[in-house]
């Protein structure tokens, strides 16, 4: 029976290769001179540390870090920004989340939106992925259609295909 998976990985090298050009280009950009800013991979926790002057200069961060990582192949919804920064003593800091794996809440809305859609296929999840079999490969097809064009707010990746 032909099968894929559903995915949400993000490749460590290329999310280092995105923050490292976000560097370089802060370190080069005129708005940004003489003026504190740190930007920090965690490749354990999938977190990035985001520390400067201003909230108006932690949104432009976060833009040039978006861009950038679109660049270099990542979704923007990759990362979660929806944390708060805080402001410690003079700095702003923030953590961003770089959504990596498929949590079990947004799975089961992943299955329920596949069984919901009439599709004869099945979908199971397995761990930090949700494995679709079905008769057909156009309705395999269909599920890859489905969970595009939903609200579902993840970098979904289709892996795995098999006939």
């Amino acid at each position: 029976m032909p099968s894929f998976d559903i995915s949400c990985k993000v490749d460590v090298q290329t999310l280092d290769n995105a923050v490292n050009v976000t560097k370089k280009e802060i370190e080069t950009r005129f708005d940004f001179k003489g003026t504190h800013v740190s930007i920090e991979l965690n490749k354990k926790d999938f977190t990035i540390l985001l520390e400067v002057e201003s909230e108006m200069k932690l949104q432009q961060l976060e833009d040039v870090l978006i861009s950038r990582s679109n660049k270099q192949g990542l979704k923007p919804n990759t990362f979660d920004l929806s944390k708060e920064p805080s402001a410690n003593g003079k700095y702003v800091r923030k953590t961003v989340t770089v959504r990596n794996g498929i949590d079990k809440d947004n799975a089961k809305k992943i299955v329920k939106l596949i069984k919901d859609s009439g599709e004869k296929v099945q979908a199971a999840i397995m761990d930090d992925i949700i494995r679709v079999t079905g008769k057909k490969i156009d309705d395999l097809q269909a599920v890859i259609k489905i969970c595009n064009t939903s609200n579902i707010d993840l970098p979904l990746q289709y892996v795995n295909m098999k006939s």
